[in-house]
């Protein structure tokens, strides 16, 4: 078992470097004027960052963990003391479980994670039992915050929200570009989100009043090593879409698949899942990574918070890519530190109250201020279509938010670059 439970101190670039990034959009800095600066705080609040660094969402996991190495930083210059205790949860709900018990004995204040449902599910069972204050960065099971937890805050969309918006966004697309498919086919994994998604878009598809029809559901192993099966069943379907719930392993399995097997619809499509617009996914699959579309929540351009964040990650990691991963990661430590800050302690309880009192308005992420309702769950969370273009993601839909005008149908793989 692999683990990190020391202090996280800044590494690179020094918190004075990160407070002359500038945002090249609007030439905003850290400084002393800016609005963003608050009172430095006293007590740091210690987080204890339980993420999948290891395993088969390894790569995913390393993502969130850039975002949460970097708010370190970025928070002390708005006035926040935060230390991170790191535990590396190896993608699976039996050690998560086993790390979050350490990281309590051990004097965490407040947990954060885990990334896959699963393992977030096992870790709010730990945070309800102890009575210690769970800030979830990424999951999207609702039954997470649907077990009357007084512990768990929940900042990231439930499937049914992904699903809900991610569909909406479907119609969209079809009406911009003047394609419409008539059939579908969806290829899911098999795991507890894909699960709760498949639920969702089962549900919610007949009331957004969608123009396809899904002709075949494909479930599989998000640790499947080979997809060859699934991807010839889903092209027998000879469906004009392609929708997908992956992850980001198979994801790259399921795309290499298909230029293999020459399976080439009008268009492959996520409502709201990870891996086609993560690094990894672009490096692999070079030309064939472009034009993918993932509708899920991302980062609003217009907030000046996401401006800071952006420009001091590309300074510290010019090499990986700013995606949902790194946003919604920092906004949970950001979460944690603010309630400490209001709170003025690091007691259990007082800083379970200040989180449902939480109401951020400067933040990251697409959408209205952080806050968490009766069952903590935040409810003020947008999505937006990503496109893949050029080796990057590239958000086109909506249009008020748009740095590119969708592609549909995309161009066949031969005939790509």
């Amino acid at each position: 078992m692999t683990d990190d439970t020391r202090t996280m101190r800044p590494t690179g670039p020094s918190r004075r470097d990160l407070g002359r990034w500038t945002l090249a959009a609007g030439g905003f800095a850290l400084a002393a004027s800016s609005p963003l600066r608050f009172a430095r705080a006293a007590d740091p609040v210690k987080v204890g960052v339980l993420l999948p660094r290891s395993g088969h969402l390894a790569l995913i996991g390393q993502a969130c963990q850039r975002g949460a190495d970097i708010s370190v930083p970025i928070l002390a210059d708005l006035g926040y003391a935060v230390e991170l205790m790191n535990a590396d949860t190896e993608s699976s709900p039996d050690v998560g479980r086993t790390q979050a018990e350490k990281l309590i004995r051990e004097g965490a204040h407040v947990l954060m994670g885990c990334f896959d449902s699963a393992t977030t599910a096992a870790v709010a069972q730990v945070a309800e039992q102890r009575g210690v204050p769970f800030v979830v960065n990424i999951a999207a099971d609702p039954k997470i915050t649907e077990q009357g937890y007084r512990y768990v805050f929940r900042n990231f969309p439930t499937s049914a929200m992904l699903g809900m918006g991610g569909l909406s966004l479907l119609n969209d697309l079809f009406q911009a570009t003047g394609a419409t498919p008539k059939t579908a086919v969806l290829m899911h994994v098999n795991d507890s989100f894909g699960q709760s998604m498949l639920g969702g878009i089962n549900a919610l598809a007949p009331k957004i009043g969608l123009p396809f029809e899904i002709v075949e559901t494909i479930a599989y192993d998000p640790k499947a090593r080979d997809l060859s099966v699934e991807v010839a069943k889903a092209k027998a379907a000879g469906a004009d879409l392609h929708l997908v719930v992956t992850r980001l392993n198979d994801a790259i399995l399921m795309v290499r698949e298909m230029v293999k097997q020459r399976y080439e619809p009008m268009g492959i499509i996520s409502p709201g899942s990870p891996g086609m617009y993560e690094k990894q996914f672009f490096k692999t699959l070079g030309k064939n990574a472009d034009y993918c579309i993932t509708n899920v929540a991302w980062f609003d351009p217009k907030q000046e918070l996401n401006g800071v964040l952006q420009s001091a990650f590309e300074a510290a990691h010019p090499e990986e890519t700013y995606e949902l991963n790194v946003g919604f990661t920092f906004e949970a430590v950001l979460v944690a530190a603010d309630a400490a800050k209001r709170a003025g302690s690091t007691d259990p309880q007082a800083l379970t109250e200040a989180l449902r009192a939480t109401n951020l308005s400067n933040r990251v992420m697409l959408g209205g201020p952080i806050s968490f309702d009766e069952k903590g769950q935040n409810l003020n969370i947008k999505s937006a279509a990503i496109q893949n273009r050029d080796g990057r993601p590239e958000v086109v839909l909506p249009a008020p938010n748009a740095t590119m005008e969708p592609v549909f149908p995309m161009p066949g793989w031969g005939s790509r670059g």
